[in-house]
């Protein structure tokens, strides 16, 4: 086995930005063959990382199960998936969210990473390979004040994932997160400038992660030699995460 997605398929969740653009540009320099999947794909339209694209909405059943279907035909075998699409939500007390504003941020977090799930596990399931991989936060792990929605969609990313992983075994289809601490990617825009300075303050390497830094994580827990761990959660939290 080696470190090299070689004409793996591979989809991407939320991939036309952040940390979904950089985790599939870091497979397609290990040669995989990827597809973005993106509410909007226009900013990845011409970006040679991708070889399919689609426009797709993870909290609609329907366009999920159609959108893996035009993928599998486009990439043939698809060998990996990588759940990130995902939302911050608002940053402020729980007492203050609204029911909408809760059930959106667990409708895009939590169930949308079920709905993309689901068609790729049974496909990976008929070939009797595959990768999953699921992006949690260190707040699914920790929670973090001000932002309870999207605390508890990453703990239950991070069960729905153990509970999965061992519904698949004995197989060669893992499941596992990884699990950063606060990045600077456009999910900025969403917290408050109180808020970004409060999390950096709690990462012992006193600085953001990278995105290539997750890329590299990503890449390697969803390569053959991620062979004999599954149901766990990879920290890059720069010494946050105490468990």
């Amino acid at each position: 086995m080696s470190f090299n997605l070689q004409s793996q398929g591979a989809i991407i969740t939320g991939a036309a930005r952040g940390i979904g653009l950089a985790v599939a540009r870091r497979f397609a320099k290990l040669g995989a063959k990827v597809s973005g999947w993106d509410l909007d794909c226009s900013a990845i339209a011409e970006d040679p990382a991708f070889v399919h694209r689609a426009n797709v909405d993870i909290t609609d059943e329907t366009a999920v199960n159609a959108a893996f279907e035009e993928t599998a035909a486009a990439l043939g075998q698809v060998s990996i998936l990588v759940a990130n699409a995902g939302i911050n939500g608002p940053t402020k007390p729980t007492w203050e969210y609204s029911l909408e504003e809760w059930q959106r941020t667990i409708d895009v977090d939590l169930t949308g990473v079920f709905l993309s799930v689901k068609p790729a596990v049974m496909h990976m399931r008929a070939h009797d390979y595959g990768r999953i991989v699921i992006m949690a936060s260190v707040a699914g792990k920790e929670g973090n004040k001000g932002a309870c929605a999207y605390g508890a969609a990453k703990a239950g990313v991070i069960g729905f994932a153990k509970s999965l992983s061992r519904e698949l075994q004995p197989s060669k289809v893992t499941v596992n997160c990884i699990a950063p601490a606060i990045t600077e990617t456009a999910l900025f825009k969403e917290m408050t400038p109180e808020y970004i300075a409060e999390k950096k303050a709690l990462i012992p390497m006193e600085r953001f992660c990278t995105l290539e830094e997750i890329a590299a994580m990503t890449a390697w827990v969803a390569s053959p030699l991620c062979s004999f761990t599954t149901g766990q959660v990879f920290d890059v939290t720069g010494g946050r995460a105490t468990f």
